[in-house]
C-alpha cells in the first residue's frame, strides 16, 4: 500500500490525467453532437411522414442495434477504403454522437409527445410559426424533462469513450494501458483507472442534478419538498 500511494500514484497519476483530459474532451463534444443530431432527428419524425420518416427511424434502428465498437471500428478502418480517412480522435466523436444521437433522439421525441398539444394548438392560433411554437414553447419544457436521462446518458457516455482506445485515441484507458506495458503493474494502474473513471462519473452525475435543479420552477421544487418535509415530521415526532 505504501508503494501504491507514494510511488506509483504520485509517478504516473499526471500521465493518466493527461488522458482523462482527452475523454472529458471526447464525451462533451460527443455530447453536444449527438443532442443536436438527436433533436434534429426527433423533430424531424415528428414532424415528417414518408420517406424522410422512414429513413431517419432505420437510422435510429441501426446505429442502437449495432454494438458501438464496432461502429467505430468500421468508420476509422472502413471508411478509408472509400475515400473517408478521419482522425483517431474525429472517428470516435462521430461514432460516440451517431451512436448516442440514435438513443437521445426517441428521449427527445417522447419528452416533445409528452408536451399537450393543446399549447401548440394555442400558439399557433395567434399567430405563432409552427417553428417560433416549438422554440418558445415546446421545446423549453421538453428538455427541461429530459435532462435528467440526457444526464444518465453522459455518464454513461464517460465510460463508453473507453472504447475508442481500440482505434488508438489516447484517452484515459490507453494511457493505462501504456503505463502498464512499462511497469507490468496491472492491478494497481487499473486501480487509477477506475479511481479517475469514478471521480469523472461522480462529478458528472452532480453537475446534472445542479442543472436539473435550476430548470425547475420554483412551485415545483416545494411540491416535491413537500412530501420530504412531512416525512422528517413523522420522524422527529
Amino acid at each position: 500500500m505504501y508503494e501504491f500511494f507514494f510511488i506509483l500514484i504520485p509517478r504516473h497519476l499526471p500521465f493518466l490525467l493527461e488522458g482523462a483530459i482527452v475523454t472529458l474532451q471526447l464525451s462533451i463534444t460527443s455530447m453536444a453532437c449527438g443532442i443536436c443530431l438527436g433533436l434534429a432527428v426527433a423533430i424531424g419524425r415528428i414532424s415528417s411522414k414518408g420517406p424522410l420518416n422512414w429513413l431517419l427511424a432505420a437510422y435510429v434502428e441501426i446505429w442502437r442495434d449495432v454494438p458501438l465498437i464496432v461502429q467505430l471500428l468500421v468508420i476509422y478502418f472502413s471508411l478509408p477504403s472509400v475515400g473517408i480517412s478521419l482522425p483517431a480522435f474525429w472517428a470516435g466523436v462521430l461514432g460516440l454522437s451517431l451512436n448516442l444521437g440514435a438513443y437521445l433522439s426517441e428521449v427527445f421525441r417522447s419528452t416533445i409527445l409528452s408536451i399537450d398539444p393543446g399549447q401548440r394548438e394555442a400558439g399557433e392560433s395567434i399567430g405563432m410559426s409552427r417553428a417560433l411554437v416549438y422554440r418558445r414553447v415546446i421545446l423549453p419544457q421538453a428538455l427541461r424533462i429530459a435532462v435528467p436521462t440526457v444526464g444518465g446518458y453522459f455518464v454513461s457516455l464517460l465510460k463508453d469513450s473507453s472504447l475508442v482506445s481500440f482505434i488508438a485515441v489516447n484517452e484515459l484507458l490507453r494511457h493505462g494501458t501504456i503505463v502498464i506495458s512499462n511497469t507490468f503493474r496491472t492491478m494497481e494502474v487499473y486501480l487509477m483507472v477506475a479511481m479517475i473513471y469514478f471521480v469523472l462519473s461522480f462529478a458528472a452525475s452532480r453537475a446534472v442534478l445542479r442543472i436539473e435543479q435550476a430548470l425547475t420552477p420554483k412551485y415545483l421544487r416545494r411540491k416535491a419538498d413537500t412530501p420530504k418535509l412531512a416525512k422528517a415530521r413523522e420522524v422527529t415526532a
